[in-house]
């Protein structure tokens, strides 16, 4: 698809060549470069209490967002990573960020809501990516079997996501705080990211939700709507969202353990 005005999107620096990538982020020439990764990092992050956007934020030796970018750059199968960040850092984003495959890097503007976000990323992707992975930079220790399970799923035509059953009893309760029912556990499962789809999938469920008026925090959701398949692929701890202050902690301990 076409790139629009209505958003800025540039390529990493070109003083940054395919000679200075990193071996680890140079993909196998002989394999088909079919996927697009879009990388929601467009929140403000407030809730952690910092002035400092959360996804720039260091955890585990690198910061948040880094680690993202080069967990799919070490895919060869992946055709472009683009980041989606706020306006305020979009023009000028952080050197960091560069790390990584620079030729395998667009830099992108978030909207009003993480739908307009994805929804410019989306547009973005190179007419090879037949396949489109969305993931939260808010999840930087994802799993490379998470992320091939995904993905494999989107290649057999089904949308996934990485979820992990519910193991905790749920309770409903009024809006006193009085226990209405126990909910049946046995079905539940808490989504994660990253949620893989076949490109025309998701531009469909997207461009059906923009008409609609409906907007949502999870690509997944809009797809279910269409009556598309989506299915679950087991998740993991590690791929814990870091939202507040207290989670940066345990995602350093998380990391520090064997995935």
């Amino acid at each position: 698809m076409s790139h629009h005005d209505d958003h800025d999107a540039e390529r990493a620096p070109g003083a940054l060549s395919r000679n200075s990538t990193a071996p680890e982020f140079r993909p196998d020439p002989s394999i088909r470069q079919d996927v697009g990764v879009v990388i929601v990092a467009a929140g403000q992050g407030t809730r952690t209490g910092s002035t400092e956007l959360k996804q720039f934020r260091w955890v585990a030796g690198k910061p948040m967002l880094l680690h993202s970018v080069q967990a799919f750059h070490r895919r060869s199968d992946v055709a472009l990573v683009v980041t989606v960040l706020p306006r305020s850092h979009a023009a000028d984003p952080p050197p960091w960020l560069f790390q990584c495959d620079v030729d395998r890097l667009l830099v992108s503007t978030g909207g009003k809501e993480r739908i307009d976000s994805v929804w410019s990323g989306v547009e973005d992707m190179p007419d090879e990516a037949s396949i489109v992975v969305v993931h939260d930079a808010a999840r930087p220790l994802v799993t490379p079997a998470t992320i091939d399970a995904v993905i494999a799923e989107a290649r057999a035509g089904r949308a996934a996501i990485a979820a992990l059953p519910v193991v905790d009893t749920l309770k409903e309760v009024d809006e006193h705080g009085r226990i209405v029912r126990t909910v049946d556990r046995t079905r539940l499962w808490r989504a994660q990211t990253p949620q893989a789809f076949p490109r025309e999938m998701l531009e469909q469920a997207h461009l059906e939700a923009r008409r609609a008026g409906i907007s949502a925090t999870d690509d997944a959701a809009l797809c279910e709507r269409l009556g598309f398949e989506v299915v679950v692929v087991r998740g993991s701890e590690r791929a814990m969202k870091v939202t507040d202050e207290g989670d940066f902690g345990r995602a350093e301990r998380l990391a520090d353990t064997d995935g």
